[in-house]
């Protein structure tokens, strides 16, 4: 148990190939064109996507990150975040879960052993969604044969109750960083839906907790040792992603809800127009260096990367945030009804957030720009 030589199977047909980033953003449109219909209802009823979250990987989506030497597509961070974007417009929920699986993928890219990473990226090609959650203070990791026996529980995680693979941190004996590769459905592991959020309410947030179980050392990889991964980065440019993707969402109902009146408001529309761009030009400029950090993973590349990474998640949240308050703030009373469902922007806007460590990140973005040499 608890190793990736026991694949479970899985009841979805096996996954397109997407085969250039050209097809990869068209799909990404025609999945969030669907995804958006019904949205609302989903949030309201708090129905889980289950159906979308399988369409996604039928589509062959949840594996373009997948590197060439595993016969993956490897498309460029900037148009990852930008797919992402168009999930999260779709249904903010879904964008979410898609942003912790892709931080796992990278992480996987990065940290594993050349079996395991050839293992489990065959998985992502054929369908198989993961994500990423660590385990609390008080989980028991104690080394037993080859891996170690494990009991705890982890903290909440988006898209967990969506995943195939739980890509979880522990620390191993004495002080060991590792990551631990668990299938849901094995025995020993339970996931429990307890997310009770008043907003991304449809993101799969859930916590796992492993009664006792035992995992081979095949199914565990060290965990990142740099402040400034590359998985740390990409987090935070996809968590900017589906800010800019929640954003959108909201102009949209905004521009709907003004409907003929726009012309009275013109300079708060245009500012708000000129906030989204600037955003989406942060996340491309993010993805941009991280390009650079992965291709050259120096120390100086990838503290660059986590920079602009920073910049962007901090500039898409308050972009968010802004564009959910100027719906009501401008579209007057018809947009309060119950029925519209649009405080749904700013509750998925205000919850995403929470998962930003903002004041650590312009913490650590000033010591960054405070070295000698920084302009």
């Amino acid at each position: 148990m608890g190793t990736v030589s026991q694949f479970h199977e899985s009841l979805r047909p096996p996954a397109h190939r997407i085969e250039s980033e050209e097809e990869a953003i068209s799909t990404a449109r025609d999945l969030a064109a669907s995804f958006r219909h019904q949205a609302s209802e989903r949030d309201i009823n708090r129905i889980l996507p289950f159906s979308e979250l399988d369409a996604l990987s039928v589509s062959g989506l949840t594996a373009i990150t997948v590197p060439p030497d595993h016969e993956g597509l490897d498309v460029s961070n900037a148009l990852l975040a930008e797919i992402v974007a168009i999930i999260a417009e779709g249904d903010a929920s879904i964008g979410e879960a898609l942003e912790n699986h892709f931080c796992v993928l990278e992480t996987l890219r990065t940290q594993a052993a050349e079996d395991l990473k050839a293992s489990l990226f065959a998985r992502v090609l054929l369908g198989d969604r993961f994500a990423g959650a660590a385990f609390t203070d008080g989980t028991e990791l104690t080394a037993e044969g080859p891996g170690y026996r494990l009991s705890g529980r982890t903290r909440q995680a988006p898209g967990i109750l969506f995943a195939d693979w739980i890509a979880a941190a522990a620390t191993a004996p004495p002080s060991r960083p590792v990551t631990l590769y668990l299938a849901p459905g094995e025995e020993g592991v339970q996931v429990v839906d307890d997310w009770d959020g008043f907003g991304q309410r449809t993101n799969g947030s859930a916590t796992a907790i492993v009664g006792t179980l035992h995992v081979n050392a095949d199914a565990i990889a060290p965990a990142p040792s740099s402040g400034y991964s590359t998985g740390i980065s990409l987090g935070l440019l996809l968590k900017a992603g589906v800010s800019l993707g929640i954003a959108r969402a909201a102009w949209s109902d905004l521009m709907t809800a003004i409907g003929d009146r726009s012309t009275t408001v013109l300079p708060q529309i245009g500012e708000r127009a000129i906030r989204i761009e600037a955003t989406a030009a942060a996340l491309e400029r993010a993805g941009r260096k991280l390009d650079i950090a992965q291709v050259n993973p120096v120390e100086a590349a990838m503290a660059d990367a986590h920079f602009s990474a920073s910049a962007a998640a901090i500039l898409a949240g308050e972009t968010a945030l802004d564009t959910a308050n100027a719906l009501f703030e401008l579209a007057g009373e018809t947009s309060a009804s119950i029925g519209l469902n649009l405080d749904r922007h700013w509750r998925n806007a205000r919850i995403h957030a929470l998962s930003l460590p903002r004041d650590k990140l312009v913490h650590t973005a000033g010591e960054y720009m405070s070295e000698p040499g920084r302009v």
